[in-house]
C-alpha cells in the first residue's frame, strides 16, 4: 500500500492567527521551535504548520470569504443614519421674506442663519438586471477555489517534503557509499605500501594506490556538501530557521505499490484541486458575462425613512417638523457609447480564454501523471536490476583481492572491483530514492493526498488515526 501521510488542516494545528465571525482574532501563531531529528510523518505535519505557501492559502480562504461578505452586501436592504447643522453668517443672509402659502403670510430670512436634519433611510436593491445575483456566485466560487487551492498547495508541500526529504537520506546514504570506498582504498594502499616494503611489488603498485585514494576523497566532500544543501533546502520548506538542518530519521527502501496509468489518469482528473478551481474560473467567466449585461437592463431601488428637522418658518431651532417618505427610483441606460457593449466582448473573451487554461490544464495534468507513472516505472525496473548486483560486485572485489595475494591477479583487476562496488551501491541508493520521489509525485498530481469534497468545512480537523480516516503509518521507514 502506498504511503498516506496525514494532512492536517485544523487551525490549532496550523497555529494561525484566524479571525472568527466578530471579527476578532482567536491566537497567535506559536513561537516556532528548532526541531534536529525528524521522521517523515513529523517533517510533514511541521511544514503543514508553517510553510509559508501554506499559510498563503489559508489567509486567502479568510481574503476570499471577506469578498462573500462584501458582495452578499448588496443584495441586503441597508439602513443609513444622516445628520446635518449648518449656521450662516448674518451677511451671508439675505434680507426679505419667503411667502409662506399655507398661511398666506411670509416669514423673514434670519430664520433660515440656522439649520439641522436628522434623516433615518432604508434602501433596497429590487433589479439590477441579474447583476447582484452573479457578483454573488462569482464571490462563492472564488471562495471555493482558495480552498482547492489550498489543498492543491498542500499535496505540492507534501510532494516537496517528501522529495527533499528523500534526496537527503540519498545523500547520506552516498556519504556512506563513499567513507566505505575510501576505507578499502585506505586499506589497498596500506596492503600495497607493505608488499613494496617486503620487495614483493614494485613503486607502481603505491603509486597506484595513492592515485586512486586521491582521487576518491572528492566523492566524499561532493557527499557532504550535497547533504548540507538538502537539509538546507528541507529546513526552508518546513519553515526552519536557516542554522537549524534538521536530521532525517529513516533508511531508504522499497515497498512495492501498484500503480496503474489508466486509473491514475481518471483520479487525477476527478480530484485534483487545481482542475477544480480552473472550472470555477470557466463557471465564474459566465456569471462575469451577466454581470456585463446588465448594464442593458433597468435598475430598481426602493427606499424609505424617517425625517426630522426644524421649522423653516421660525427661528426657534425647538420647533420640529417630521414626517416619513418613501419612494422608488430606476435608471436605464438608454445609449452608454457602447460601453456595455465592450464590458460584453471583454467578458466573453476572458470566458473563451478561462476555457482553454482549463482543456490546458488538464493536459498538464494528465502529462504529470504520465511521467510520474514513467518514473516510477523505470526506477522500480532499475531497483529489479540492482537486486544481486551489489552482492555480485562484494564478492568479485573478495575474489580480486584472493587472486592478488595468491599471484594470480593484478592490482588493476582490484581496483576495477572497487569502482564497480562503489558504482553499484551508488546505483542503488540512486533508483531507491528514484522510485520513492517518482511515488510522492505520482500521490500529488494524481490528488491522493487531497480532499475532493469542496463542502468540507474550511479545514479538516486532525483525528488520531490521520486524515480520511486512513491509517497514520510509521514513516520511519520510507516506501
Amino acid at each position: 500500500m502506498g504511503m498516506r501521510p496525514a494532512i492536517i488542516f485544523a487551525t490549532t494545528l496550523l497555529g494561525l492567527t484566524i479571525a472568527d465571525s466578530s471579527g476578532r482574532e482567536k491566537e497567535q501563531r506559536p513561537v516556532v521551535q528548532k526541531h534536529h531529528s525528524l521522521t517523515l510523518e513529523a517533517a510533514i505535519n511541521l511544514a503543514l504548520k508553517q510553510n509559508p505557501d501554506v499559510l498563503k492559502a489559508i489567509h486567502e480562504i479568510e481574503r476570499t470569504r471577506g469578498q462573500v461578505i462584501e458582495v452578499r452586501a448588496q443584495a441586503l436592504p441597508t439602513l443609513k443614519a444622516n445628520g446635518n447643522y449648518a449656521q450662516y453668517a448674518p451677511e451671508l443672509v439675505q434680507t426679505g421674506s419667503v411667502p409662506t402659502p399655507a398661511t398666506g403670510g411670509s416669514v423673514t430670512t434670519s430664520a433660515l442663519e440656522k439649520s439641522w436634519q436628522i434623516t433615518l433611510q432604508v434602501q433596497q436593491t429590487i433589479y439590477s438586471g441579474g447583476k447582484v445575483l452573479a457578483a454573488m456566485k462569482i464571490a462563492e466560487l472564488t471562495q471555493d477555489s482558495s480552498h482547492q487551492m489550498l489543498r492543491e498547495t498542500v499535496a505540492t508541500v507534501i510532494a516537496n517534503v517528501r522529495t527533499q526529504f528523500y534526496t537527503a537520506m540519498l545523500n547520506r546514504e552516498l556519504i556512506t557509499v563513499a567513507e566505505e570506498s575510501i576505507v578499502l582504498l585506505t586499506d589497498q594502499l596500506k596492503d600495497q605500501q607493505n608488499r613494496f616494503d617486503a620487495g614483493t611489488v614494485p613503486r607502481f603498485n603505491v603509486l597506484q594506490a595513492e592515485v586512486e585514494l586521491a582521487n576518491a576523497q572528492p566523492d566524499l566532500i561532493r557527499a557532504k556538501n550535497n547533504f548540507h544543501i538538502s537539509r538546507l533546502q528541507l529546513a526552508k520548506t518546513l519553515g526552519l530557521d536557516t542554522d537549524d538542518e534538521p536530521d532525517v530519521i529513516g533508511s531508504l527502501r522499497m515497498a512495492p505499490r501498484e500503480v496503474n496509468l489508466s486509473r491514475a489518469l481518471i483520479a487525477a482528473r476527478k480530484n485534483r484541486p487545481i482542475l477544480k478551481a480552473q472550472q470555477n474560473t470557466v463557471a465564474s467567466g459566465e456569471q462575469q458575462i451577466t454581470v456585463a449585461k446588465a448594464g442593458w437592463k433597468p435598475s430598481l431601488t426602493a427606499s424609505a425613512g424617517y425625517e426630522l428637522e426644524n421649522s423653516r418658518f421660525s427661528t426657534d431651532l425647538s420647533k420640529v417638523q417630521n414626517g416619513w417618505y418613501l419612494g422608488v427610483n430606476g435608471t436605464w441606460a438608454i445609449f452608454d457609447g457602447f460601453q456595455t457593449k465592450g464590458q460584453v466582448e471583454q467578458a466573453r473573451a476572458s470566458l473563451a480564454s478561462a476555457k482553454v487554461s482549463m482543456a490546458d490544464s488538464v493536459l498538464q495534468v494528465e502529462l504529470e501523471v504520465q511521467k510520474a507513472y514513467a518514473q516510477a516505472k523505470v526506477a522500480r525496473e532499475v531497483i529489479a536490476s540492482q537486486t544481486k548486483v551489489v552482492e555480485q560486485a562484494e564478492e568479485a572485489l573478495r575474489l580480486s583481492r584472493e587472486r592478488l595475494n595468491a599471484g594470480a591477479g593484478t592490482q588493476l583487476d582490484v581496483l576495477n572491483a572497487r569502482v564497480a562496488l562503489t558504482k553499484a551501491r551508488t546505483t542503488q541508493k540512486q533508483s531507491l530514492s528514484d522510485y520513492n520521489i517518482a511515488l510522492a509525485e505520482y500521490d500529488r498530481a494524481t490528488g491522493a493526498e487531497t480532499i475532493s469534497d469542496p463542502t468540507i468545512a474550511r479545514y479538516e480537523v486532525a483525528t488520531p488515526t490521520g486524515l480520511f480516516g486512513k491509517p497514520r503509518p510509521a514513516l520511519i521507514q520510507s516506501e
